[in-house]
């Protein structure tokens, strides 16, 4: 499983939205979604692609990096592998 954070991606944008936004870059369908509450202007996103390897996140990451969506700059942050 690979894992991409998007920042800052306020509560009020809908899954859809997100999901929209990724499919015209070419992403897959993402599996899972996680808010993760930030402290002010930073709240965000955490994305799993089960079926996605982590050398094609990497490549997909640069086409969204920094691109500006929803007035304002999306950080996509691609996230290492967590042991529970």
């Amino acid at each position: 499983m690979t894992e991409l954070l998007l920042q800052p991606i306020e509560d009020t944008v809908s899954d859809d939205d997100i999901a929209g936004f990724l499919s015209h870059y070419g992403f897959p369908p993402f599996t899972a979604i996680e808010r993760i509450a930030g402290t002010g202007s930073r709240p965000a996103v955490l994305l799993a692609f089960n079926e996605l390897q982590p050398e094609a996140l990497r490549i997909l990451q640069t086409r969204i990096h920094r691109v500006f969506w929803n007035d304002r700059t999306v950080e996509a942050i691609i996230m290492t592998v967590r042991t529970e």
